[in-house]
């Protein structure tokens, strides 16, 4: 299992971008951190979400 956003979900194997699609994360506008490492958005079409990973996904929000 995998821990996403402090839920556990069956996401090993997945390239972080298409599970990023599956669950309708906006292209822009988030940030991803594995293992406490924030993920280059350059490296979601080819990072593979491992077995055990700890990953954060958060919205970036504008305000004043």
């Amino acid at each position: 299992m995998v821990l996403i956003n402090g839920k556990e979900e069956a996401a090993a194997g997945l390239l972080l971008k298409e599970y990023l699609k599956q669950n309708n994360y906006p292209a822009d506008g988030i940030a991803v951190e594995c293992n406490e490492q924030i993920v280059p958005k350059s490296r979601y079409d080819s990072y593979v979400i491992q077995e055990g990973d700890v990953l954060e996904v958060v919205s970036f929000v504008g305000g004043g």
